[in-house]
């Protein structure tokens, strides 16, 4: 049951982060053209309108991180045991997109491709915290207020 759980838990947090950054392109309206709401049936012609552009890679970033971290958060949340190994999964899943992303397609600047190490096990990883310290808090709290009644 453990491995359903991870495994929901995982494809959970991947769809929230690829929510995220798919919300985050669509900030600028000239980065858009597609007409779908996921831009990644046409990443490659997203590229090739954006390869001078070093906005939308500041911005592919930034939301990137934000979609790590709530994935993480979302990963850890749902899986039982090691929450935040799973959210750094998480960071370890996405990071594989993104070489993958470099490697298929030639449009990314430098600095994305360096920056893709500094931002995602990093923020996955805070991600997976801010799930444990909220679960040890609540632990904490349900201890104090158990010892209260007695």
């Amino acid at each position: 049951m453990n491995f359903i759980r991870n495994t929901i838990g995982v494809l959970a947090g991947l769809a929230v982060a690829a929510l995220i950054i798919s919300l985050g392109i669509k900030i600028d309206t000239d980065w858009v053209v597609y007409k779908e709401f996921s831009p990644f049936k046409h990443w490659e012609s997203l590229l090739k309108t954006v390869q001078n552009k070093d906005s939308f890679f500041v911005a592919l970033l930034f939301f990137g991180g934000l979609g790590v971290t709530f994935g993480g958060v979302v990963t850890a949340i749902i899986v039982k045991y090691a929450k935040v190994a799973y959210a750094i999964l998480i960071g370890f899943i996405m990071l594989f997109i993104a070489m993958l992303d470099i490697i298929i397609y030639p449009y990314h600047p430098v600095f994305y491709k360096i920056s893709i190490f500094l931002i995602f096990f990093p923020f996955s990883w805070i991600g997976g915290k801010i799930t444990e310290v909220i679960y040890e808090r609540r632990r904490k709290r349900a201890k104090k207020l158990l010892n209260a009644k007695k």
